[in-house]
């Protein structure tokens, strides 16, 4: 059976992540569209394109290829009332609360407990869909699939930064493991 080859790519950076804001549908901070296609060669053989709805990661794979498959499994957390709010504006012991219990949903939106569960379902899905497969979606996401694959409790999900254009590598033949990868 051939192997699975996911490469999660966090979508490029945000004015509002500039600011310590939390995300909303926002667009990227770079001119995407005269960008688009500067890093369609960076796969040799043309894996599968899949990205979240939100309009910053369409815009990223607008980098990759010229159209994406929306996948609904990639969208960003729910941050309910805290979209576009900045972090330091936040009720502390509500930041506090969701930061310790990944149950909590003080901003009336989705639980990292949810949200994980969400990306977990999707992973699973993959198990049986061979071939290399590009996914533009957020940090929150990306640090999910690991904590899926690495099999880390949920306590470890804030220990994981995702840098804006990073690439995560998982492979999948009978059991997922995360691929570090030279280039140099």
């Amino acid at each position: 059976m051939q192997a699975t080859r996911l490469t999660l790519i966090c979508h490029a950076v945000t004015p509002l992540q500039k600011q310590g804001r939390f995300p909303d549908d926002e667009s990227v901070a770079m001119d995407w569209q005269n960008a688009a296609l500067s890093l369609a060669d960076r796969y040799p053989k043309q894996p599968r394109l899949l990205c979240a709805p939100e309009a910053r990661a369409r815009q990223t794979a607008a980098l990759y290829a010229g159209e994406a498959e929306i996948e609904e499994a990639l969208r960003d957390g729910d941050f309910g009332h805290w979209k576009g709010v900045d972090i330091g504006r936040l009720d502390s012991d509500e930041l506090h609360t969701w930061l310790t219990d990944s149950a909590s949903a003080p901003h009336g939106g989705e639980s990292v407990d949810q949200m994980c569960a969400r990306v977990a379902q999707w992973m699973k899905t993959l198990e049986t869909q061979p071939g290399h497969i590009v996914a533009i979606t957020h940090p929150f996401v990306i640090r999910a699939a690991l904590l899926y694959v690495m099999q880390f409790p949920l306590s470890m999900f804030y220990r994981i930064d995702v840098e804006p254009l990073s690439a995560t590598e998982l492979r999948f033949n009978r059991v997922w493991r995360l691929r570090l990868e030279t280039h140099a």
